[in-house]
């Protein structure tokens, strides 16, 4: 490995300031203002692998924001490892409570971070932990460690629930089929605690409109007599959980897989503090199911949360009026056995059910992804634990993450192939939060780790 940490320190500088060039284009896929710039990072992503010494990479269109799709082909009996990541983002808003612009990445040590850590939107989620990935190839090009062929799927839609995805993999089976699929959009529990995660929730997205009168009304003559549809909403989300915070829709648990108390003490030898959780996001006490501890209820738990709630004025002073209209947005992570599609459908008509008369209910699915749990006997998990372990100087523990990550089950489903989640961010870096950063450790990390992992793949093959 000297050759590698040789060219990764005398290239640092480079492989920092290309990632600042690439966090510096705002590909928001959320947001139609940014298409533009969606396809300007998936032009440098193209550029970038070429450069790095990809056979061929080649932008594949969609019919939404495109697909970069790169591979590196170095003899037929080689494994193959097909690396996933995104380069769209989430939307920066609200831009004011960010502390600096959060498309003008900026370098800042923190508690957590005392080497530095890199301050924009997209930063840790995922073009930190993406270009990783590119910069460790270039590594391996140059110092001829590649030991098997790798392919890149690299696209601009996670955010948006990878519409797309599914039909450009159904499209290309034969292209993209691979041995593993290697992906760094997950993290660690601590930069001197290594973990993989070995578990995902899966997710139903759902937006909810509930109207009432034709028009906004004036609340000082129409106030107490007509439904006002805030209200109502705000009621109807408020009965949706029970006081011991369980999900009121009928049926919503029928299929949740419960861990055994073996398992369940499998998952307590993780390192966790609770006064230092409370600490990280300002909070003096937590709250959540009845009957589980504060991880249990992060990963192996469903859950369901509003992300958005509005209508009415919001303007600036006030504007006396009842709303004919209001809105919310809501998200259910789910947790294996549990299907996207029936929750949704028994969220819809639990909602409906639950709402007054006086109201009219549409409820408007978005999008959804089934929930993953990948194995810790595979000679891929075996592979990376094996190349943590060299460069953390310590074995990682397997860990169950409370996020979704929909394209899990999709590559097992259309490929066959299982999926190793490698990544090395921090629950602190503020993913689809102001202020999102990663830590310059954690990027230099990644880069001198994968190809490890791809040394012990291949040396690890029957």
């Amino acid at each position: 490995m000297t050759a590698i940490n040789n060219y990764i320190e005398s290239n640092k500088d480079r492989f920092l300031n290309e990632l600042l060039d690439l966090l510096r284009i705002p590909s928001v896929s959320a947001d139609s203002k940014f298409k533009d710039d969606v396809r300007k990072a998936a032009t440098f992503i193209q550029e970038k692998l070429i450069s790095a010494g990809a056979d061929k990479a080649e932008i594949c269109e969609t019919a939404g924001h495109p697909i970069v799709y790169g591979e590196k082909m170095v003899s037929e009996d080689a494994p193959t490892v097909l690396v996933y990541g995104h380069y769209d983002v989430q939307p920066a808003d609200p831009y004011e409570l960010w502390d600096s612009p959060p498309f003008e990445p900026v370098i800042k040590e923190t508690e957590l971070h005392p080497d530095g850590a890199i301050f924009a939107r997209g930063a840790c989620d995922d073009k930190g932990q993406m270009y990783m990935h590119i910069k460790a190839f270039e590594t391996m090009m140059a110092t001829g460690a590649l030991t098997c062929n790798i392919k890149f799927i690299i696209e601009g839609e996670e955010e948006v629930g990878s519409d797309n995805l599914g039909i450009f993999l159904e499209e290309n089976k034969e292209m993209v089929k691979a041995d593993i699929v290697l992906v760094s959009d997950t993290g660690i529990i601590a930069n001197d605690v290594p973990s993989i995660t070995v578990g995902l929730r899966g997710l139903s997205y759902v937006e909810v409109e509930v109207t009432g009168p034709n028009r906004d009304l004036h609340s000082g003559l129409y106030g107490g007599a007509v439904p006002n549809p805030i209200n109502i909403l705000a009621e109807m989300i408020a009965s949706l959980k029970d006081d011991n915070q369980r999900i009121n829709i009928l049926g919503f648990y029928n299929d949740v897989v419960e861990l055994s108390a073996e398992e369940r003490a499998a998952m307590a030898k993780a390192p966790f503090k609770l006064s230092e959780f409370k600490d990280s996001i300002g909070l003096s006490d937590i709250e959540g199911e009845t009957g589980y501890n504060t991880m249990e209820r992060a990963s192996i738990r469903p859950t369901l949360d509003v992300n958005g709630i509005w209508g009415g004025y919001t303007g600036e002073g006030a504007k006396t009026v009842i709303a004919s209209k209001a809105y919310a947005k809501i998200s259910m992570r789910l947790v294996p056995n549990q299907d996207p599609d029936k929750i949704t459908k028994l969220f819809e008509e639990h909602f409906k059910s639950i709402a007054p008369e006086s109201v009219s209910v549409k409820v408007t699915p978005h999008h959804g992804g089934q929930p993953a749990v990948t194995p810790t006997d595979s000679v891929a998990y075996q592979a990376a634990a094996k190349a943590m372990e060299t460069t953390f100087g310590k074995e990682p523990i397997p860990f169950r993450g409370g996020g979704s990550i929909p394209i899990v089950a999709l590559f097992e489903q259309i490929l066959g192939s299982k999926t190793v989640l490698m990544g090395f961010g921090l629950d602190s870096d503020a993913i689809h939060s102001p202020n999102e950063h990663y830590g310059l450790f954690n990027y230099f990390k990644g880069i001198e780790t994968i190809p490890l992992f791809f040394q012990n793949f291949a040396d690890m093959q029957d």
